[in-house]
């Protein structure tokens, strides 16, 4: 049995290195970026980040000054035991929220929607967000926190099955020009794109293709991989660069995640996990051991399973 003393300790280490330590696939992702940048302005401004992410780093102060809005994913193993139960462990995470944004710090960013009043922690209704995944076998827990900027950087339209390809790629640049344009996200950024389920199902399969994928990792599905590398190019051929600035750096990479869809539509969201990419995972075992990581992981073969069962060894035949 996993303790909540064991998940709030790691809770709140995560979202120390969220706010304050750049994943190591995006910094690789930046880096390459920056060696092929020849924008004056983008190059300059690829530099500074790369600078300023060592000098966070080494005060341990956050990467940048809005830290976006925590929230979380928990995976864990179909044997996992919790001490006090998923309440418990609810719980658990906001005391972790509302104590980091005091002691990281972290902005306080969460307000009601129409008061704007606040609690100055980042916890309030429906705050933080909490979502959920499950994994056959195993006794463990996958804390993930994800610190997700909160207003721009994202965009949904409904498109329909004649559209085709050529239909999404009209989308995708539409909404990179408007974010790089309008300042509505912080490039160079992961791109997600979410394509099928409903109107719902299709945002959060955009925002978890940015923000639970890494850098260099491509979808199983062969013909998707292929148009994640087509979409990376063609972002990064559009004539922006860091922070909208002429170059060639808009896009760290893209990552595309579907699901099946009413055969009418076409459904599709894109989003921008912004520059400061901020992305933190630790896996707990029922032993109390603690394992950290930059990888979620989120997106296994389960996860992405196409049958009414689950069997992993008729899935690896065909």
């Amino acid at each position: 049995m996993i303790s909540i003393e064991k998940i709030e300790e790691t809770a709140l280490t995560l979202m120390d290195k969220a706010a304050i330590e750049i994943p190591q696939d995006y910094l690789d992702g930046l880096k390459a970026a920056a060696s092929t940048e020849d924008g004056d302005l983008s190059s300059f401004v690829l530099q500074a980040m790369l600078e300023n992410y060592e000098a966070a780093k080494e005060d341990r102060r956050a990467m940048c000054g809005d830290t976006g809005v925590p929230r979380w994913f928990v995976k864990m193993g179909n044997e996992t035991q919790i001490e006090g139960g998923p309440i418990a462990l609810e719980a658990a995470l906001r005391r972790a929220t509302a104590k980091a944004t005091n002691g990281v710090p972290l902005r306080p960013n969460r307000v009601h929607p129409l008061w704007r009043t606040d609690h100055n922690n980042n916890v309030g209704i429906g705050a933080p967000e909490i979502e959920y995944g499950y994994e056959p076998g195993g006794e463990w827990i996958d804390l993930i926190t994800v610190h997700k900027g909160g207003l721009f950087g994202s965009d949904y339209r409904m498109l329909f099955p004649s559209d085709g390809i050529e239909g999404i790629k009209r989308f995708y640049l539409d909404s990179l020009m408007a974010f790089g344009k309008r300042g509505l996200a912080c490039q160079p950024a992961i791109i997600g794109i979410g394509l099928g389920g409903s109107k719902d199902i299709c945002m959060t399969l955009g925002k978890r293709a940015s923000v639970l994928r890494t850098v260099g990792s491509r979808n199983s599905d062969p013909k998707i991989a292929e148009m994640e590398d087509e979409f990376k190019e063609l972002g990064n051929s559009i004539g922006m660069g860091a922070m909208g600035f002429v170059g060639k750096s808009m896009v760290v990479d893209c990552n595309i995640e579907v699901g099946y869809c009413h055969t009418g539509g076409m459904p599709m969201s894109v989003h921008a996990f912004c520059l400061s990419s901020r992305r933190a995972v630790a896996r707990i075992h029922s032993d109390g051991t603690v394992e950290h990581r930059t990888d979620p992981d989120w997106f296994t073969d389960y996860q992405r399973r196409d049958t009414v069962e689950w069997n992993p060894v008729r899935e690896a035949a065909e």
